[in-house]
């Protein structure tokens, strides 16, 4: 499961959830506080015909403090009281909500930006077992090895959490480049060699052990971190390679399904919209992930031979201007109200 935040220009005023954030992928030539959407979202990674699809589960709006109080921006809702929370208390809650309903160990793929004790303390640091964390280190945090085993006979205090400090990040990547092996893994649609180290450590800003891998380039290094002690080094590369398909899903979502061209303004329609943006990319994939073959990449792109989300659009397309296609979903005698929605919730069930 992976766990991201989006923004999504709005050119108008009085869209709902709306307002100046930042845009930290802003280009030059862009401002970096548009007018937009802050969307906290979560999804499932499932690989597909030998690539890896990102398949939205949920979202929520972020709305900043200051817009909720001087009702700066478009943040109210008819009849429900709209309340501030943070990005990592909405993505624990949605976490957890997941985890509850499925009733399954679930390892969350995150950004630096979530991989840290702000979102493990909200998902219960993993008291249970049923969440574990898997994110990219940066390269200033301190690791320390293993507190030593407690003497039998040992004077009056609580005993060490912590044992010798290794250094940063940085600096042990530099120390320990040398003991790097070389792994196979399925990486970015190709299976590839990899130089990486792991090591397990322990992490103030976790507060718990974690392991800690270090892929190696020519000239540079990318430190990795989970709380699943039992993952392999292959898995860890895998996952967290897996974890930009988020971007890609948001760019799906904007431009491929047409989220981003909605003219909806009001707090339930932008909602309502957002919903079906989603369960129709979700619905793309799962369509995909029962096809017999593996779709044909329509445009070709050199270093690229997997499909993409519009080769599975065109063929969605194709099959339902078929005249099979009321074989699979048969034209009722009289048509009922509101029959579009259900035939939509017929193919989610």
């Amino acid at each position: 499961m992976v766990c991201g935040d989006s923004c999504t220009y709005r050119p108008q005023t009085q869209v709902f959830g709306c307002a100046h954030f930042h845009d930290h992928a802003a280009q030059i030539n862009q401002s970096s506080y548009p007018w937009s959407q802050c969307i906290v979202a979560i999804g499932l990674l499932k690989q597909i015909h030998s690539r890896w699809a990102w398949l939205p589960l949920d979202f929520r709006f972020y709305l900043k403090r200051k817009d909720i109080e001087l009702r700066s921006a478009p943040v109210t809702r008819p009849g429900k009281a709209v309340r501030f929370a943070s990005k990592m208390s909405q993505a624990a809650a949605m976490i957890a909500a997941i985890r509850d309903h499925f009733q399954q160990p679930v390892v969350v793929v995150t950004d630096s930006w979530f991989g840290n004790n702000g979102l493990w303390s909200r998902i219960d640091g993993g008291g249970n077992g049923g969440i574990h964390l898997l994110s990219r280190m940066r390269s200033n945090n301190t690791l320390y090895d293993f507190p030593p085993a407690p003497p039998v006979r040992r004077r009056a205090g609580r005993p060490r959490k912590y044992g010798t400090c290794f250094g940063s990040v940085g600096d042990c990547a530099a120390r320990w480049k040398d003991k790097a092996r070389t792994y196979g893994v399925f990486l970015y649609g190709k299976n590839r060699e990899v130089q990486a180290y792991s090591q397990a450590v322990m992490v103030k800003t976790m507060k718990c052990p974690v392991r800690v891998v270090w892929v190696y380039r020519k000239t540079r290094y990318v430190a990795l971190m989970t709380t699943d002690m039992t993952l392999s080094v292959e898995q860890i590369i895998e996952y967290y390679g897996a974890r930009w398909k988020i971007e890609a899903g948001f760019k799906e979502i904007k431009q491929e399904i047409g989220s981003s061209q909605s003219q909806v303004r009001n707090a339930d329609s932008v909602i309502n919209h957002l919903n079906f943006c989603m369960m129709a990319t979700t619905l793309t994939w799962i369509y995909a992930d029962r096809l017999a073959n593996v779709p044909d990449r329509r445009h070709k792109i050199r270093g690229r031979a997997g499909f993409a989300f519009s080769d599975v659009r065109r063929i969605i397309a194709e099959a339902a201007l078929s005249p099979d296609f009321h074989r699979v979903c048969p034209a009722p005698a009289k048509t009922p109200q509101k029959s579009f929605v259900k035939t939509l919730l017929r193919m989610v069930a």
